[in-house]
């Protein structure tokens, strides 16, 4: 191979260093490999502005290399995909497109199957230069997740990667106004509009959540939350780590343990976050989804792609079983008349297999047969073998477009086909309420948990004191600069002359503490849970235990070796289980990168859960002024090691644990979600070791100069309404009708 120039950061933030052979790549470090990855992901939408990545795709060829990969098979799949051909550069990718989710997996597993870390990146190299640009930042992102010789290599948020994804399309066209412009700007524009330049070109432009022209019905109150970006980067890594259509043999080893009970509970405390959201701002019980009635409740997406095609729309009082839709909904029904009747006979048939239904350990066949793509086509029909996919016909059929009927290669996909985007949409938790009743159905069928499953002989919780909580809103700059294109000169800089930063409001809340007083009569370890739950519905009436067990959101666990007497737990906010702070931006971490020479202590210390963690800023619903009635719950149960666990990670302080588990408590043999997983027997539920505690969430009231600025110029400057009637008469008239008017506001309003 001729020589490349490798570079291990930005031109203007990096010394060069010349590869003249393989074994440059080979002895990369973990830093050098994680300075790689970064420049295969930045810019993805625009040509490879990188010469060594250049050269290195250039340069490698497939049929010459097959003895480089782990599976032949894999290789030859792949190059008949690519005589045939993939999806083009510039075309949108969504994975719910049956051509396309095989084509991004054929590269998955070119990238996975890869015998060694330089013939991963020559791979990588190739598919960036060649291949649709979401195809390679999907496939890379799976792979260096699952890749042994990945572990430790943060990826950038995908906000970052992508922004059209979480920034609203007029922001992003502002923006591009700015770089037309050469950064000309217009004072009072910039004012009204919320446009500032800082010092070396950085502009910041507001993301007005208070312009509410988009908003269809009540359910965007919630806006705020569902459309956090940290919260859609929680489900889009969780999607990442756990693909429904990757086998458990493919998958990594840490990862493929409790792998479906795990995404069950994910989606279930998902919906039970939300459902915290939702009593906050005053709205009632998450309705599920009937196909026979119409969908309520609209949703406008206001995101443009990257190739100017706009995420659709669904208007309010949208009908769903019509006639290009009927024929997904016999298959939806017939599915789930399938999962009903398996949970009640207690066994599903597969190929003349049995699997039983009737355990705890049973919820792995249940989640697979829900969500997973882990089945293979030649044991089962093709109508079970589409109902398996059940997740993806909801999504599609629920909105109606094209992703399923239609053109199966061009599509324009809605914001439930994309997990980027899933979140924002309220009707995605009413198709997972659905979902979820067939998990409740099977839970239900479980045995209550004795006195002996909950007690823990000889601990006692005495008391839990919990801080004042306390939330707010604050301000974030989120970077959006590879939403713009680059200049040539920029191209050959491999840099951006302009940076655009967003300004969103997001939800906050004060730092708080929990202190536990436990007392034990020995030394003994054990797991502590911690859930936050609502005490009232909306209508600020008590709330039964049975009915509410499974809106209880586990905002701590942990594993803890009591010791004999009293102990005093204290857990901070910012310190529990798998939450992660803010992301540094990927400019800011790219410059750590190169300065950094202890990788480990950075990822404990700066990127600790940064591909997995939930964001910690989310930990509370937001309260009220007057304040939000709320429960905590603490459990404290004795630890029963799972068989064959990897005893080591029960020390938590290690720094040397770069694939986190999402959840100590999976070393536990105890369900995800114990205690509230089962019917309550009130009889026997009530223990010395648990405890309940009432809370109260205040909200504080912030003056936020978006609103301020959108008051002052729209509510006083242009507020006509009332002012003109309009009718057929008088609809098209001159324009000096209402010169007076005007004139007599203005002076009224200065």
């Amino acid at each position: 191979m001729k020589a490349v120039l490798f570079v291990l950061g930005l031109t203007a933030m990096a010394a060069a260093h010349v590869v003249n052979d393989d074994r440059m790549i080979v002895d990369m470090d973990i830093k050098e490999r994680q300075m790689f990855i970064l420049k295969l992901l930045n810019h993805v939408m625009e040509p490879v502005m990188y010469k060594e990545i250049e050269d290195i795709g250039k340069n490698f060829k497939f049929e010459d290399n097959m003895e480089l990969f782990l599976k032949r098979d894999v290789v030859k799949t792949f190059l008949s995909n690519l005589k045939v051909g993939f999806l083009p550069r510039g075309e949108v990718f969504t994975l719910h497109v049956d051509r396309q989710m095989k084509e991004v997996i054929t590269m998955f597993h070119m990238l996975y199957y890869a015998k060694d870390f330089t013939t991963f990146i020559k791979t990588a190299c190739w598919m960036r230069l060649y291949l649709n640009e979401g195809m390679f930042v999907y496939a890379l992102t799976v792979a260096v997740r699952h890749r042994d010789d990945c572990r430790g290599i943060v990826l950038p948020p995908p906000y970052e990667i992508y922004p059209y994804f979480f920034v609203r399309s007029d922001v992003i066209q502002k923006a591009y106004m700015i770089k037309m412009r050469k950064g000309l700007l217009d004072e009072k524009l910039c004012d009204f509009y919320g446009i500032k330049k800082t010092d070396k070109d950085v502009y910041i432009i507001d993301e007005n959540v208070y312009d509410t022209r988009m908003y269809l019905n009540d359910e965007d109150r919630l806006r705020y939350f569902t459309e956090d970006i940290d919260l859609n980067t929680y489900y889009y890594y969780f999607h990442i780590d756990y693909p429904f259509w990757m086998k458990d043999d493919v998958m990594n080893t840490k990862l493929r343990f409790r792998r479906w009970e795990m995404t069950l509970y994910m989606y279930q405390q998902i919906l039970a976050r939300y459902y915290l959201e939702r009593l906050s701002v005053g709205l009632g019980d998450i309705q599920v989804i009937n196909w026979n009635k119409p969908v309520r409740k609209g949703y406008w997406p206001w995101l443009m792609l990257h190739n100017g095609v706009q995420l659709p729309v669904r208007f309010n009082n949208y009908w769903v079983d019509d006639d290009r839709n009927r024929g997904i909904l016999d298959l939806v029904k017939i599915y789930e008349d399938i999962i009903e009747e398996a949970i009640m006979k207690g066994y599903v048939e597969i190929n003349g297999l049995r699997y039983e239904l009737t355990k705890a350990d049973d919820v792995e066949i249940l989640g697979k047969l829900i969500y997973g793509g882990d089945i293979d086509k030649l044991s089962v029909n093709k109508m079970k073998w589409d109902a398996y996919r059940y997740m993806l016909i909801l999504m599609k059929a629920v909105v109606g477009l094209n992703t399923w009927t239609s053109d199966k290669y061009f599509v324009v996909p809605s914001v439930l086909d994309n997990y980027q985007t899933a979140l924002r949409d309220p009707i995605f938790y009413q198709l997972q309420k659905r979902l979820s009743y067939s998990f409740m159905y099977f839970k239900l069928h479980l045995p209550s948990y004795t006195r002996e499953d909950l007690l823990f002989n000889g601990v006692k919780i005495n008391n839990v004191v919990v801080d004042k909580l306390v939330t707010y809103f604050d301000d974030y700059l989120m970077d959006m600069t590879n939403a713009v294109i680059l200049n040539k000169d920029e191209m050959k800089k491999t840099v951006s002359d302009m940076k655009f930063l967003v300004r969103k409001r997001r939800l906050n809340h004060q730092p708080f503490r929990i202190v536990l007083d436990i007392e034990s009569e020995k030394t003994v370890d054990a797991v502590v849970r911690v859930f936050l739950g609502p005490k009232e519905d909306h209508l600020g009436r008590l709330l039964d235990i049975n009915i509410n067990r499974v809106n209880f959101v586990e905002i701590d666990s942990f594993l803890y070796k009591l010791n004999t007497g009293k102990n005093t737990i204290e857990r901070k906010s910012i310190d529990m289980h798998n939450l992660v702070r803010d992301r540094l931006m990927t400019h800011d971490l790219w410059k750590k990168f190169d300065t950094i020479t202890d990788m480990k202590d950075l990822l404990w210390k700066d990127l600790r859960n940064y591909n997995t963690g939930f964001p910690t800023r989310l930990l509370l619903p937001r309260g009220r002024v007057g304040g939000l009635k709320m429960m905590l719950y603490v459990i404290v149960t004795p630890l029963r090691l799972i068989d064959n666990a990897d005893v080591s990670l029960i020390d938590l302080n290690r720094k040397d644990v770069m694939v986190d588990y999402r959840s100590t408590v999976l070393l536990d043999k105890m369900p995800l979600g114990f205690p509230f997983d089962r019917k309550i027997d009130l009889t026997r539920f009530y223990t010395p070791n648990m405890k309940f505690l009432d809370v109260v969430i205040y909200h504080k009231k912030e003056v936020c100069d978006m609103k301020t600025r959108w008051n002052k110029y729209v509510l006083k400057g242009y507020d006509w309404y009332g002012n003109t009637i309009v009718d057929d008469n008088n609809y098209f008239v001159d324009v000096d009708v209402d010169t007076k008017v005007e004139t007599e506001r203005r002076n009224w309003v200065m």
